[in-house]
């Protein structure tokens, strides 16, 4: 049976695009199936869930698509500053960080913001949820990496990197996460919160993904989409994608094969066939289809390959290093729902409820 599969991606223009991609034949083709003209500026950031794809842009706006019911399902309005980076936590909430500095998170049962925190004092410009839920990352133009503990809602580990990092990533398993400063990735390992290594790309990075726990995709200002092993510290395989630079890559697993997605400026998105085995060979293309718009960014909606997340009691940890452990002995767990309370500690404790002003069409 096909897979049910759909590309969403974000432009200069201010439209979201939707493709039904069909992937029973040898050359997947993908048909248009919605445009989203909700904003009133470019297209910053897409996520999508099992239920909802969300954008963000530069009129300091997220908004909401029923991929259910088809139809717009209203703005979240509590940033005032360009929306940088939205990521979903299985379907029960949705982060997103800002110009202004804060991280919010979501409750997408009512779309409410169950909190906000000032998280840097400049932009956030990244942000990434742990594979347990129990923890996020943000970086920031403050020059500072963030970890938050989500389950008590602090800070939980402050670390001073000097640069302007731009995007932050957690592997698969949650055991490392990798920082991209320009042209260099660091990665990190979970429990000493230490660079075990170092990659440099030839251009600035625009996008990374990883394939696996080990793989990770790198797209940078070129053509040229290459892959490398962050244990091993060394590119693996590298390949031409598209005419002009790679702005977003993504991908999902599919029986047997790896499916990396690629969106340039040159409006193409383009799907890679490649399989994840001991010497990686070059992707084959399995399809592609024009936007003819400036993209921006990009999302995969496929719901039968979304995360179920398992209902297991949180863990007390109270401070990073235990936290660290117990994350690398449970994979999963959901967030407290209605109780992710997270706290600006460099301001007294308030009472008061932050929430979120949203507007249903």
């Amino acid at each position: 049976m096909a897979a049910v599969l759909e590309l969403v991606a974000g432009s200069y223009e201010q439209v979201a695009f939707g493709y039904r991609v069909k992937t029973d034949e040898k050359e997947w083709t993908a048909k248009a199936n919605f445009t989203h003209h909700a904003h009133t500026a470019s297209i910053s950031a897409v996520a999508a869930s099992e239920r909802f794809v969300v954008t963000g842009s530069k009129d300091e706006t997220i908004q909401l698509y029923d991929m259910k019911k088809r139809s717009e399902h209203g703005a979240l309005l509590h940033h005032d500053g360009t929306i940088t980076s939205l990521e979903f936590y299985g379907s029960s909430h949705l982060l997103s960080g800002g110009d202004d500095g804060l991280l919010c998170v979501w409750s997408t049962k009512k779309w409410e913001c169950l909190k906000s925190i000032r998280a840097h004092k400049g932009s956030v410009t990244s942000l990434s949820v742990h594979p347990s839920g129990k923890l996020a990352l943000t970086v920031g133009t403050d020059k500072t990496l963030r970890t938050w503990n989500l389950i008590n809602g602090r800070s939980a580990f402050i670390k001073n990197i000097k640069r302007n990092a731009h995007i932050v990533r957690w592997s698969p398993d949650g055991d490392k996460y990798v920082v991209v400063v320009n042209d260099k990735v660091d990665v990190y390992n979970l429990e000493t919160a230490s660079v075990i290594g170092t990659i440099t790309n030839p251009k600035r990075i625009s996008s990374v993904k990883f394939l696996n726990n080990s793989i990770l995709a790198v797209a940078g200002d070129d053509e040229i989409v290459r892959l490398c092993d962050t244990g091993k510290e060394k590119w693996v395989c590298e390949f031409k994608a598209h005419e002009t630079r790679v702005k977003a890559v993504d991908s999902f697993v599919m029986e047997d094969f790896c499916v990396m997605v690629t969106a340039s400026n040159d409006g193409f998105i383009k799907m890679w066939k490649l399989h994840l085995k001991e010497e990686l060979e070059s992707p084959t293309l399995l399809g592609e289809v024009n936007t003819s718009a400036r993209l921006t960014c990009l999302a995969v909606w496929k719901p039968s390959s979304m995360p179920q997340i398992t209902e297991e009691p949180a863990a007390e940890a109270t401070t990073s290093e235990e936290l660290a452990r117990e994350l690398l002995k449970t994979k999963r767990v959901r967030i407290a729902t209605e109780e992710v309370i997270l706290e600006d500690e460099s301001k007294p404790k308030k009472k008061k409820k932050a929430g979120g002003k949203s507007s249903e069409k």
